[in-house]
This record gives C-alpha cells, structure tokens and sequence, in this order.
C-alpha cells in the first residue's frame, strides 16, 4: 500500500477536491483493496499491481460517490488554498479531461513508472508510450496557455 499511495490519492483526489472528502475516499479505497487482497497478491508487481489498484480505486470512489448524498458546501473563505495548490489542481482538472489510456498513461508517468512497465500495463510498446507522452504534454500545455 505504501508503494501506491500516490496513485491512490491521486484517484481519489480527481473524484473530490475537499480535503476531509478526499481522506474519506481514501479510506474507503483502502477497506476495498484490503477486502481483495488475495487477488491483489496473486497479481505480479509493478504495472498490472499498478493498474488493477487504479481500476479498484476508481471504481470505489465512483460506486461511493453514486451511494453519498452531495455535501452542505463550506462557508466562504474556509480552508482557502495556496496559489501552488491552486495550480497543482488545474493540473490535475486537465489531466482528468484527458481520454483513456492518456490518461493512465500520464498517471503513471508521473507515479514513476518508466515507459516499458506503463507500455506493459496499456498494451502499448516502449516507443509508443514516449511519443504519446511527448504528445500529451504538448496537449496539456496548450490546454494550460489557454
């Protein structure tokens, strides 16, 4: 769990922006895992690990959000954020728009994973992967100018 906890929180980040919100997903992610863990542990490190947790995650926080009534909005002002969290979302809201696998494909370059391990984890190969990349960055620049 250590090893993915980026990826987690960045699931479950995308489906919330509320902090305390983010840290119940989380949690909830965290019980799923737990309660298939046998599955998780049948499966080989590294990629496939990374995208079966992804898949798992992604689903809870979607299955949580479609079961949990919308939150009372907070009052103005409260828990305001800082300008480089302001920036690290509009990141993360550009990134969201993007469409699968670029998607997945950004997420894990940016967990670590190299090209090979992401090209596995996609079906792509390792040239494929870094034109793609290359590809979105310049998208995702665009998008960040405009």
């Amino acid at each position: 769990m250590l090893r993915y906890r980026g990826l987690l929180f960045s699931v479950c980040r995308r489906h919330q922006r509320d902090g305390l919100t983010v840290d119940d997903l989380l949690q909830e992610v965290t019980l799923r895992l737990w309660e298939l863990r046998e599955k998780l542990l049948a499966i080989e490190p590294a990629p496939k690990q990374a995208v079966w947790l992804w898949r798992v995650a992604r689903s809870t926080c979607i299955d949580l959000q479609r079961r949990t009534p919308s939150p009372t909005p907070l009052p103005e002002g409260y828990d305001t954020p800082a300008e480089d969290t302001a920036l690290h979302d509009t990141l993360h809201e550009l990134i969201a728009q993007l469409p699968e696998p670029d998607r997945t494909i950004v997420t894990l370059h940016l967990e670590g994973y190299d090209y090979t391990e992401i090209g596995k984890a996609v079906g792509m190969t390792k040239n494929n992967i870094g034109v793609r990349l290359m590809r979105i960055k310049e998208k995702l620049k665009q998008q960040w100018e405009d």
